[in-house]
């Protein structure tokens, strides 16, 4: 029991360091722009704004308000706990009619717990593969609109990297 508390804190602060980190990740892949041409200050943020706006409008993808990959509802099954307190129950009253109700609620208890228990394991498993595909979907929307912000700067004179 105590190694599936550890786990779920490790799990739990793994998300909580991902999501604080996630932010700082996504921002330091945007391109960097020179001005070729030694375009002015004021032409170059200008230059920046339009590309900015033209490359939001084709790809549909707004780095200012960039999506941050969220879990999926919380699970709402009984886990390993809620499966061995209903084993056991269901077990008491199997091993009741055996004259054994003790036993029964020993074996159902522990055949709860473990159905329960794998459930929730696989619930797990599914929960971290939506985030991974969470943050592909988010990775590849912003690389192409860092594409086509990269495409604009470029036909305007500026060299990008």
């Amino acid at each position: 029991m105590k190694s599936y508390f550890t786990t779920i804190i490790a799990v739990i602060f793994a998300a909580v360091l991902a999501t604080a980190i996630a932010p700082g990740l996504l921002h330091a892949q945007e391109p960097i722009a020179y001005p070729a041409r030694e375009q002015s200050r004021e032409q170059s943020e200008q230059d920046r704004f339009a590309c900015y706006e033209w490359a939001r409008e084709t790809t549909g993808f707004d780095p200012a308000q960039a999506p941050v990959a969220s879990a999926p509802p919380p699970d709402t099954s009984i886990g390993a706990a809620g499966g061995a307190i209903g084993g056991a129950l269901i077990g008491v009253a199997i091993g009741a009619i055996g004259g054994h109700p003790g036993r029964g609620a020993a074996i159902g208890a522990r055949s709860g717990g473990l159905l329960g228990g794998a459930h929730q394991y696989n619930s797990e498993q599914e929960r971290e593969q939506y985030l991974r595909e969470q943050r592909a979907n988010i990775a590849e929307k912003r690389d192409e609109y860092n594409r086509a912000w990269s495409a604009c700067m470029e036909g305007r004179g500026y060299t990008v990297r």
